[in-house]
C-alpha cells in the first residue's frame, strides 16, 4: 500500500472518531441538539472523503457529486452547530442559496464545461462562505470566555483557507488535467491535511465549551434555590460579596435589602405547606420582575430573602423596598385564594467605607 492511501485515510478516521465522540455527548446531553448536527458533520466528512479518494469510478465522474454534496452539507452542519451552541438562529436559508448556487456551477463544470479547477472553485469558495457566517453571526455577542473567541477567529480562519488557499496553490502549480494529477497534486495534499487540522481543532474547541456550559449548570444549581429561582444563600453571599467590594474599589454606594415574610409558619399551618411553596415561588418572582438591572437576589432563609443593589443608594432602594412590599399582595395573592394576603417587612442598609457584606447584613 502507498503512502498516499494511508494519507487518504486521514480525514474520514479523525470525522469518524470525531462523529462519535460528539454522538456520545449528544446521547449524554440531548437537550444540545447541536451535538447531533456536530456528530452528523464529521460523519458526512467522512464519507465524502471517501467517495471522493476510493469510492468506485463512475462513468462521467458522477461519484463526485455525492462526494462534493457532502463537503457542503457537511460544511453546513458543522457550521451550524457552532453557532446554536450560542442560541443564535442559524441562516439555513442563506446556507441553503449558497449550497444550490455551489453545485450548479459545480455541475456545470462537470457535465457541461468540464473542469477540475472550476469544481474546485465552486465548492471551495461556497466552503468559505458558509464559513464566515460563523463570525457574522457572533459578532455582537458578549464574549466571555476565551473559547468565544476562538471560535470567531476560526471562522475567519476557514473562510480564508476555503478561499485564498486554492488561489494561491492553484496560481502556484497550474490547472490539474486530470483526476489522476488531482489525487497527487499539491492542492489535495494540503486540501487532506488543513481540513483535518480545522475539523480537529473546531471540535476540540466546541467541546470545550460544552464543558464550559456543563461547569456553569453544575455552578447553577449549587449556588441557585430552586423553588425561588434566587441564589441560594451561598451563592447569594458569594455573588453579593464581590459585589461590595467591587463598589468599595470604584467608590460607588451599594444598598441591601432584606425581606422577611411575616408570619409564615402560620401559613404553613393554616393551608399547608404546598401554600407555602407556592408564596415562596412567587415572592421570588416578584422579586426577580421588581429588581432593577444588576440587582443581585436570594433566598437566605426559609423565608428570608436579600437584595443587594450595587451603585444604588438608600433612596432607591426605599422606593424598590415599597415596590416590593406593596406588590406583594397582587404576586401573592392568587396562591392564597380567599384568604388574607400575605405580607412582608423590609430592612435596608447601605455600605459605608470599608464595610463588607457581613456588616451590611
Amino acid at each position: 500500500m502507498s503512502g498516499q492511501f494511508f494519507i487518504s485515510l486521514l480525514n474520514p478516521g479523525i470525522g469518524l472518531l470525531l462523529a462519535g465522540a460528539f454522538l456520545l455527548l449528544w446521547l449524554y446531553r440531548r437537550e444540545y441538539r447541536y451535538l447531533l448536527a456536530a456528530a452528523a458533520g464529521h460523519a458526512i466528512t467522512a464519507a465524502a472523503f471517501l467517495i471522493q479518494d476510493l469510492g468506485p469510478v463512475l462513468p462521467m465522474e458522477l461519484q463526485r457529486i455525492p462526494a462534493n454534496f457532502g463537503y457542503l452539507l457537511a460544511g453546513c452542519l458543522l457550521v451550524g452547530a457552532i453557532i446554536a451552541h450560542y442560541r443564535v438562529a442559524v441562516p439555513r436559508r442563506t446556507m441553503a442559496v449558497i449550497c444550490t448556487v455551489s453545485m450548479t456551477i459545480f455541475l456545470w463544470f462537470l457535465l457541461v464545461d468540464p473542469s477540475i479547477v472550476g469544481r474546485i472553485y465552486a465548492i471551495s469558495f461556497a466552503l468559505g462562505l458558509i464559513a464566515l457566517m460563523i463570525p457574522v453571526c457572533l459578532r455582537r455577542l458578549p464574549k466571555r470566555h476565551i473559547v468565544d473567541h476562538i471560535f470567531f477567529w476560526l471562522g475567519i480562519v476557514w473562510a480564508l483557507n476555503y478561499t485564498l488557499r486554492p488561489l494561491l496553490v492553484l496560481g502556484v502549480t497550474g490547472d490539474i488535467a486530470n483526476y489522476v494529477g488531482f489525487q497527487q497534486s499539491v492542492y489535495w495534499t494540503t486540501v487532506q491535511f488543513t481540513q483535518a487540522i480545522c475539523s480537529v481543532l473546531s471540535a476540540i474547541t466546541l467541546m470545550v465549551a460544552v464543558a464550559i456550559d456543563l461547569m456553569a449548570e453544575l455552578r447553577e444549581q449549587a449556588d441557585g434555590d430552586q423553588l425561588s429561582g434566587l441564589l441560594n444563600r451561598r451563592g447569594f453571599e458569594a455573588a453579593a460579596g464581590a459585589a461590595v467590594r467591587a463598589c468599595a474599589d470604584e467608590g460607588r454606594p451599594a444598598a441591601l435589602l432584606i425581606a422577611d415574610l411575616d408570619h409564615f409558619k402560620a401559613v404553613n399551618d393554616n393551608h399547608g405547606h404546598a401554600a407555602g411553596d407556592a408564596i415562596i415561588a412567587a415572592f421570588g418572582a416578584h422579586l426577580r420582575a421588581e429588581g432593577p438591572a444588576g440587582t443581585i437576589a436570594g433566598r437566605i432563609g426559609g423565608e428570608e430573602f436579600a437584595l443587594l443593589l450595587p451603585g444604588s443608594g438608600i433612596e432607591t432602594a426605599r422606593a424598590l423596598a415599597e415596590a416590593v412590599r406593596t406588590g406583594m399582595t397582587i404576586a401573592c395573592q392568587p396562591c392564597l385564594p380567599g384568604a388574607t394576603p400575605p405580607t412582608t417587612s423590609i430592612g435596608l442598609a447601605v455600605a459605608v467605607p470599608g464595610a463588607g457584606l457581613s456588616q451590611l447584613m
